[in-house]
């Protein structure tokens, strides 16, 4: 008996788990490679969450696409006069409203889920749905609370993972909420170099098409 049928993994597990770990490493790095590198991941996460009947977070990777080709885009034109956008932060108001909406998001999938697919974890599949969703939006504007969010989702993740028996995947995300913690540290100091006016030249900044 193979290694992987022991620990229950599938060749596309394995490929989520190299892709995402490159996807995050990247993102934590400010690199706009992460872009292209989170598309290859979520197409091979669409195919591996449907099998596993996680349906809200199969879907999601298609909404996941989209935002990640406007991220790509935004993070190269997202600046002023069009030029590449910088590490920056919300206020108050502006956490109030991605709360408020994470918490629509979260409602409005798990009734989906619970009526119209066989779920047998709409909740916990809604509100990591959501809270990826509303993340993957931060990231896309370099909000440095984006790190904040997606941290908090991978711990719910890793428990739905682990129950789901997608032990892999839980075990990537456990590395994922590592590296948010890095590219949370990362980006502060980032964001606190370039408002003293002294910012080194990061990878987003020099990486053009």
């Amino acid at each position: 008996m193979h290694l992987f049928e022991v620990l229950k993994i599938t060749p596309t597990e394995l490929l989520v788990f190299i892709t995402g770990a490159i996807c995050v490493w990247l993102l934590v790095k400010e690199n706009i490679w992460n872009w292209p590198a989170a598309i290859a991941n979520q197409i091979l996460c669409i195919v591996l969450f449907y099998r596993s009947s996680l349906y809200g977070d199969a879907g999601l990777q298609f909404v996941f696409i989209a935002v990640s080709v406007y991220g790509w885009w935004n993070w190269l034109h997202g600046g002023q006069n069009h030029s590449e956008l910088h590490v920056g932060r919300t206020d108050f108001a502006g956490l109030c409203g991605y709360g408020l909406i994470t918490a629509v998001l979260t409602g409005v999938i798990y009734f989906v889920l619970r009526r119209f697919t066989p779920s047998n974890v709409p909740f916990s599949d809604g509100l990591t749905t959501a809270m990826s969703l509303t993340a993957l939006y931060m990231q896309t504007r370099k909000l440095i609370e984006n790190w904040w969010l997606w941290i908090a989702a991978d711990v719910f993740y890793i428990f739905l993972y682990c129950y789901k028996e997608l032990y892999l995947t839980a075990f990537l995300y456990l590395i994922f909420m590592v590296m948010c913690i890095a590219g949370l540290r990362e980006w502060q100091r980032t964001f606190r170099a370039r408002e003293a006016g002294s910012a080194p030249r990061t990878s987003a900044q020099t990486v053009s098409v």
